[in-house]
């Protein structure tokens, strides 16, 4: 991997939490993890930085079922905020549901670059990581 990014988890659970970001760091994937445990937290974040795309993040990992705002909801305002944001970001919703109605909501949404089903392995985060810098989307 050319270089490590600036990674966004949004996740309640503090286990995913502490799993996602042990990984992305012994990976060395990641040279910072921002960690929220709410969309709210993530979305006021975004706001306070918009004008400096450096303290934004690469990648957002962000789940669907938080409290006080969910991962639906963080994403309408990340719409309405992204024509400020000044840099592309890759959001993949991250969650243990296989429901197909949640499948298809984030497939629906084009800001939504993936839906992934938890845990994340570490295999799958270095295939993901290296397929984005074959495409382009990173680096």
């Amino acid at each position: 991997m050319s270089k490590p990014f600036l990674i966004c988890i949004i996740d309640d659970d503090d286990i995913y939490r502490y799993t996602i970001t042990r990984n992305l760091k012994a990976l060395n994937i990641s040279q910072k993890v921002l960690i929220f445990t709410d969309g709210e937290e993530a979305i006021n974040f975004m706001i306070d930085n918009v004008g400096n795309s450096q303290n934004l993040p690469d990648i957002i990992f962000l789940d669907i079922n938080m409290p006080i705002m969910d991962g639906f909801e963080f994403i309408e305002e990340y719409v309405k905020l992204k024509p400020r944001v000044g840099k592309k970001i890759l959001i993949y919703m991250v969650s243990s549901s296989v429901n197909p109605v949640d499948i298809e909501r984030a497939e629906a949404i084009s800001e939504i670059s993936d839906y992934l089903i938890k845990p994340i392995e570490r295999n799958k985060l270095i295939g993901l990581i290296k397929s984005l810098e074959q495409e382009g989307k990173l680096g």
